[in-house]
C-alpha cells in the first residue's frame, strides 16, 4: 500500500464518520430528516424521551404548556385593546374562544345595577400578564368593557402573588391609612379566575386573603395544575362560591375535583368535565409544540363554552335588576354537557 493510498483511505474513513454523524444532527425546530429510516426512528425516540423525561408529572408538564406560545408576542397591544369583541386585530382562534361571550346582550345601565368588584385573572405557565395571545388576558378587557368603572380588572402572572396582594389591599384601603377595616374588606366583591398554574394560584391567593380576613366571592379554575407543595383542590373557607373546569387527556390534565374546606361557608358550583374527542377547538394561537403534545390543555383554555359559562357566573355575582336583589342570570342552575 502506498502512502498516498493509505492517506486517501484514512480520509475516506474520516469522511464516512462525519457523514454518519451528520445524520444525527437536527436543525432546531424541525422534524424533517435526510438520513436513513433507522436514523429517523432513533431521532424520534430521542425527542420523545426528552419530552417524557423533561416533563414527568403534572407539575413538570405545566412548564411546557406556554413556553412555546409566548414567542413573537406584541405585549404593547394588551394595554391598548379596549374590547376584543370589536377589535379587528383579535386572532381568529381567540375570536372563536370568546364568540359566546361577545354574543351576550350588552348591558343597559338603566336596567341593571353593577356591584363594585375586583376581578383578578392569573395566567398559566410562564405566560406574561399582557400576552394577548391568551383568552384570559382578552377576557379581562371584555370585563372592563362590559362593567365599566364599577369593576377593577387586572391580570397577573401566576408568580406575581405579592404584587396582586399589594394591589388588592391598595384598592380596598379607601381612606389610604394603611389599615383595612372590616367595612373596607367587605365593600366590594372579589372574583378570581385562572388557567393551569394560574388556576391553582387562585386558591393560593384566596388563602392569602383569608389570612388577612378578606372574603372572596367566587373562584374559577380552568384545568388547574398545581406547583410543588400547592393545594389546588381544597377551597378555603373565605370563598363563598367556587367552580372548576377540567379535562383528562393529554400530557397535562387538570384537577378533577375541588372540595370545600368548610362546606357550611363555601358552595361548590360544580366540577365540569370537558371532553374534546368529538369536537374541535381552534388552538392556532399557540405554537406547534403545544398543539401537538399538549392540545387538550389548550383546547379547554380556548373553549367558548367554558368562557361563556364563566361570563354567566360573573354576571350572576355582579348584576342586579333595577334596585332589587334579583340576579340578572341563573347560570348556577345551568349544566354543561
Amino acid at each position: 500500500m502506498t502512502i498516498s493510498g493509505g492517506v486517501k483511505g484514512a480520509r475516506d474513513r474520516v469522511r464516512l464518520r462525519h457523514e454518519k454523524a451528520a445524520c444525527n444532527v437536527i436543525p432546531a425546530g424541525t422534524l424533517r430528516y435526510r438520513c436513513s429510516p433507522h436514523g429517523e426512528l432513533h431521532t424520534v425516540v430521542v425527542i420523545l424521551l426528552i419530552v417524557t423525561l423533561g416533563f414527568p408529572t403534572r407539575l413538570g408538564i405545566a412548564h411546557a404548556q406556554d413556553v412555546w406560545s409566548v414567542v413573537d408576542v406584541d405585549h404593547g397591544r394588551a394595554g391598548s385593546v379596549e374590547d376584543p369583541c370589536q377589535d379587528l386585530l383579535t386572532l381568529p382562534a381567540l375570536r372563536d374562544a370568546l364568540h359566546l361571550v361577545c354574543s351576550r346582550k350588552r348591558l343597559e345601565t338603566a336596567n341593571y345595577h353593577v356591584q363594585k368588584a375586583i376581578i383578578l385573572g392569573f395566567v398559566g405557565g410562564f405566560v406574561k400578564r399582557d400576552d394577548v395571545k391568551h383568552p384570559e388576558v382578552l377576557f379581562a378587557t371584555y370585563l372592563r368593557s362590559r362593567y365599566g368603572s364599577a369593576v377593577h380588572v387586572e391580570v397577573f402572572g401566576n408568580h406575581e402573588e405579592k404584587k396582586a396582594v399589594e394591589d388588592t389591599i391598595l384598592l380596598l384601603d379607601t381612606n389610604k391609612d394603611g389599615i383595612l377595616t372590616a367595612a373596607e374588606k367587605e365593600q366590594v366583591k372579589i372574583i378570581l379566575y385562572g388557567h393551569s398554574w394560574g388556576a391553582s394560584q387562585t386558591l393560593i391567593f384566596a388563602r392569602e386573603l383569608q389570612r388577612r380576613g378578606i372574603p372572596v366571592s367566587l373562584t374559577i379554575q380552568i384545568d388547574s395544575v398545581k406547583k410543588f407543595g400547592q393545594d389546588d383542590r381544597t377551597v378555603p373557607g373565605n370563598v363563598a362560591k367556587a367552580v372548576n373546569f377540567y379535562q383528562g387527556k393529554g400530557l397535562t390534565r387538570g384537577q378533577p375535583l375541588i372540595v370545600a374546606a368548610d362546606a357550611g361557608r363555601t358552595k361548590i358550583l360544580g366540577n365540569f368535565h370537558m371532553k374534546y374527542e368529538n369536537h374541535q377547538v381552534n388552538c392556532d394561537n399557540y405554537q406547534w409544540f403545544s398543539r401537538v403534545f399538549n392540545k387538550p390543555h389548550h383546547q379547554i383554555e380556548n373553549d367558548p363554552q367554558v368562557w361563556g359559562q364563566i361570563a354567566s357566573f360573573i354576571d350572576s355575582e355582579l348584576l342586579r335588576i333595577g334596585a332589587g336583589t334579583q340576579t340578572a342570570s341563573s347560570s348556577e342552575s345551568s349544566l354543561l354537557k
